[in-house]
């Protein structure tokens, strides 16, 4: 009987854009990267490889009877040995009941909670984002979402304005227009991402001070917070970008790095911001700044 099945390998970085090409090639419905250890599901810019100690590629395959036609064609693709393939097959569940089993209301510092709809927080000043489980671009699991949530929690000021680069779900904007923001702007390179941050900005009752952003250029500049979950590569090549968007004495929150890139993200940013880690978490670090007077001509007003 056909079903789902979910072929799975190591990648190595050379072979990252064109096992993508060769899974949508043999039929892949989708294709994720995965960290092994922290699960989150990533879409990097063309030609990005910048991801983990260990990453592995995940194809899903629909009305597949038996998958060992599609690994041949793969590894015959790849030009790697097959048993370098891992073949799942995927149960049929029901999937809603799967993830409101596992789902569960989480708090972010002192107030914020992130929680789906059949749960309650009876904390008095708590505040709530209502996300759903199930989401492919984040509730706040991951270390690095769960940082910035909790900087947002500590650090940010009402009436103040907000980006969310690289928005995923919209949590980040979401939890700033609750918590006081006047405006909350995202952006993101996939189209699905924006359609869930508007979605999730309706149903939280934000979305008169959360605006989509189609491209970088539609941000604002002299806003007060800039919050970037994303890898750490494009966070130094944003460095000038994020100096041009934030006003002086403003802050920019960086998450999505290892320990191991702070260095060089730092050092991206020194022309612009006062930058300094502000937690690890799971081999995960945060850095966050105030974005100085006395940046390159030109960043920013």
């Amino acid at each position: 009987m056909s079903g789902f099945w979910q072929l799975s390998f190591e990648l190595r970085p050379l072979e990252a854009n064109l096992a993508e090409e060769s899974c949508f090639e043999v039929g892949a419905s989708s294709v994720t990267f995965v960290d092994a250890e922290d699960d989150p599901v990533l879409e990097p810019l063309p030609g990005e490889f910048r991801l983990w100690p260990t990453t592995r590629m995940r194809a899903l395959f629909a009305d597949v009877d038996e998958p060992q036609g599609i690994v041949s064609a793969l590894a015959e693709a790849l030009q790697i040995p097959q048993d370098r393939i891992q073949a799942e097959k995927i149960e049929d569940r029901v999937w809603e009941r799967e993830w409101l089993r596992d789902f569960h209301a989480m708090r972010f510092g002192r107030r914020l909670w992130v929680c789906p709809h059949h749960e309650a927080v009876t904390a008095p000043d708590a505040v709530i984002v209502r996300m759903d489980p199930g989401l492919a671009f984040g509730t706040g699991t991951h270390p690095t979402t769960a940082l910035c949530l909790e900087w947002l929690d500590s650090h940010l000021l009402p009436g103040q304005r907000v980006i969310d680069f690289g928005c995923g779900s919209g949590v980040l904007a979401v939890a700033a227009a609750k918590l006081g923001a006047s405006e909350a702007h995202c952006f993101d390179i996939d189209p699905q991402a924006l359609t869930a941050a508007s979605e999730n900005a309706t149903a939280n009752e934000v979305q008169s001070r959360v605006t989509i952003c189609e491209t970088a250029d539609a941000l604002p500049r002299g806003v007060d917070v800039l919050v970037a979950n994303i890898l750490s590569g494009l966070l130094c090549r944003l460095a000038p970008a994020f100096g041009s968007l934030v006003r002086a004495g403003g802050s920019v929150v960086l998450a999505g790095l290892l320990e191991a890139d702070v260095a060089d993200v730092t050092r991206a940013y020194d022309a612009w911001f006062d930058i300094r880690p502000f937690e690890n978490r799971n081999g995960w670090a945060g850095l966050s700044g105030k974005r100085n007077t006395h940046a390159p001509p030109g960043a920013g007003k």
